[in-house]
């Protein structure tokens, strides 16, 4: 019934198949499994668009051998400094399901790109250009839609298209589907990577994509500012051990 695989040296397991490749190119270049694992999230942000992401956040749980401790990086998104308590009930009171989970009130601060670059920057080995020229060589060239992909845009099809962006973003510009083995191309998020190797932290959380991401809240109704962005803060937890 199982089938291990077995590495004398390593191993990246991710969603996705592309981005694993590539946590494991960065290990063979030398790279530790903090690269890896970054490099493998950046990845993911352009080929698992469903769940791979820029915009949100995560856990990390990092073993420090010379120290024999385990620590555990919370970058989960955080509230926008605008946020209430009572911001996704209705006039009864009642929550408004659709507000909290399809309006752009209900984006969080995201966390991704500084939890990710915290933990490269502080127990990887390698250049943060070496570990992200990867995901914007996928992002940048494209890559083949796989079966899974294909599926999924094609079952989000109506949600998407209710966004002139998303639909002109994840469909052709007649409106057709990607079919499995197309090329998927993003110059824009390559954009935003390359922004994010060149500037670091400074590359996301300011400059041109904060603009982006702050004009977008402006139009869309979300809490999301500037100075959220430039606050938002990586937390080091002690883990719960057993």
């Amino acid at each position: 019934r199982f089938h291990p695989v077995y590495s004398p040296s390593g191993m990246v397991v991710s969603q996705e198949v592309l981005a694993s490749r590539v946590g494991a190119e960065i290990l063979s270049r030398g790279g530790n499994a903090i690269d890896a694992a970054v490099a493998t999230g950046f990845a993911l942000a352009v080929t698992l668009p469903r769940a791979g992401n820029l915009a949100g956040g995560g856990f990390m749980l990092i073993y420090l051998a010379d120290e024999k401790k385990t620590i555990a990086l919370d970058f989960r998104e955080m509230a926008p400094a605008a946020a209430n308590r009572d911001m996704f009930l209705d006039a009864a009171g009642d929550v408004d399901n659709q507000l909290a989970r399809y309006s752009m009130k209900s984006s969080g601060v995201p966390g991704t790109v500084a939890g990710l670059l915290h933990a490269q920057q502080n127990y990887g080995v390698l250049k943060l250009k070496q570990v992200m020229a990867p995901a914007i060589a996928l992002a940048g060239d494209g890559f083949a839609v796989s079966l899974d992909l294909a599926t999924v845009l094609e079952s989000r099809f109506e949600r998407l298209s209710r966004n002139a962006a998303s639909k002109a973003y994840f469909y052709k510009t007649d409106g057709k589907l990607y079919l499995p083995g197309e090329q998927l191309i993003q110059q824009d998020l390559a954009a935003t990577l390359q922004r994010i190797a060149k500037d670091g932290r400074d590359g996301f959380y300011q400059g041109r994509t904060s603009e982006l991401i702050t004009a977008e809240m402006l139009r869309t109704g979300g809490l999301i500012t500037a100075e959220d962005l430039t606050n938002y803060r990586v937390v080091t937890r002690a883990p719960v051990c057993g």
